[in-house]
């Protein structure tokens, strides 16, 4: 019962905060499809589900093979559930005639197809942008307890892979053996096709792992993370394979620098924009002559979604992070045919806007250097 009372709460706050900001927005009605928005405001993770909201009544529509009880209990009560049996489009017609819905939002991410069916319904359509996004950016504390036991999860299957780590081993091989030992721990799935360079292959940033064997002074980038009630982690940890010439010890404590002085920033400038925690990193490379070997952001946010709002970027729009944010910090030196470092943490703006990382590896480069090779 508690947990019942719990996720209704939880899903009632979430509404909430969307008819708010469907008020804000001027439109009668959004129309959510994003299948990551829409298990954030109902907990369903079907193949077919559509939100339909306006300021007095929400909607959720699935079809047969779900059923009028497709909701578990903590939401079910918030939505009223409408099974289509015929098409999606004459569904939101009747849906829109019974509501009074002349105007309706639409989320960009739709399909073309699913927009022209949302424009024979005789409403007016306009695409509205970010407003689920945007709620999803500060984490409750049942979404940060599931970021962290994928964290926990991530961390636990590379220790079960870290033996295979050694010479003549190929970067494919390792992946396989990540993203099984990732099953193995209880996730459903890797968050994302985990990323194994080595060598050359490592200059490149999401470089797809290869047949290329590991050998010995190769730096070799492991990028990967789980999943835990939908939702995920995301890490990267650089390790040396045996010893590293003087170049790839200097561009390591570089990048390590640099992801410290952004967290640093941020325990220092708790208000500052995302857009210069970016330079904050984005300075120390620069300095060190690297500038031009680190070309994407320095984060981004991570939640149902392995890449959300907020982003850390220089592109970005210069506004403050948001309390209960949880976001990346991997900043990076890749150098073409010679190799790269990424560095990757996840961070949790807690209450009082001050950071708490989230990731628990070790990054010292002593730490991070392999024997056997």
């Amino acid at each position: 019962m508690g947990i019942e009372i719990t996720a209704r709460t939880l899903f009632s706050k979430r509404l909430a905060l969307l008819r708010a900001a469907i008020s804000r927005g001027q439109i009668g009605c959004l129309f959510i499809s994003n299948p990551a928005n829409v298990r954030y405001l109902t907990g369903f993770d079907g193949s077919l589900g559509f939100v339909a909201a306006t300021r007095e009544h929400v909607f959720f529509l699935t079809d047969s093979r779900y059923g009028p009880d497709a909701l578990k209990p903590g939401a079910g009560s918030l939505y009223e559930t409408v099974v289509m049996t015929d098409k999606l489009e004459t569904a939101l017609k009747r849906l829109f005639k019974k509501a009074g819905i002349k105007k309706a939002g639409f989320e960009p991410s739709c399909s073309y197809g699913l927009f022209e069916k949302l424009k024979s319904t005789g409403a007016i359509i306009t695409p509205v942008r970010d407003i689920v996004e945007r709620l999803r950016e500060q984490k409750d504390a049942l979404e940060l307890d599931l970021i962290k036991k994928a964290v926990i999860r991530a961390e636990e299957a590379f220790f079960r892979i870290k033996k295979h780590i050694r010479p003549g081993v190929s970067e494919l091989a390792i992946a396989a053996k990540l993203e099984i030992a990732i099953r193995d721990t209880g996730a459903l799935k890797p968050a994302f096709p985990a990323i194994v360079a080595a060598g050359p292959n490592s200059a490149i940033p999401h470089a797809r792992p290869s047949s290329r064997k590991i050998a010995k002074g190769d730096l070799l980038i492991l990028d990967w993370g789980a999943e835990c009630g939908g939702y995920y982690s995301d890490m990267t940890r650089t390790f040396i394979c045996g010893t590293a010439g003087a170049e790839a010890k200097k561009i390591y404590n570089i990048v390590l620098k640099a992801q410290k002085t952004a967290f640093g920033f941020i325990v220092r400038q708790p208000r500052a924009s995302s857009k210069n925690i970016d330079k904050s990193a984005r300075y120390v490379i620069k300095h060190a002559g690297y500038g031009d070997f680190f070309g994407h952001s320095l984060g981004h946010g991570v939640g149902l979604d392995v890449h959300e709002m907020p982003a850390l970027s220089g592109r970005a729009p210069a506004k403050m992070l948001p309390e209960g944010a949880v976001f990346t910090l991997e900043p990076g030196i890749y150098l073409p045919e010679r190799g790269g470092v990424r560095i990757e943490d996840m961070v949790f703006l807690r209450e009082g806007r001050q950071p708490e990382i989230l990731t628990h590896l070790p990054k010292d480069i002593k730490a991070n250097t392999l024997g056997g090779f």
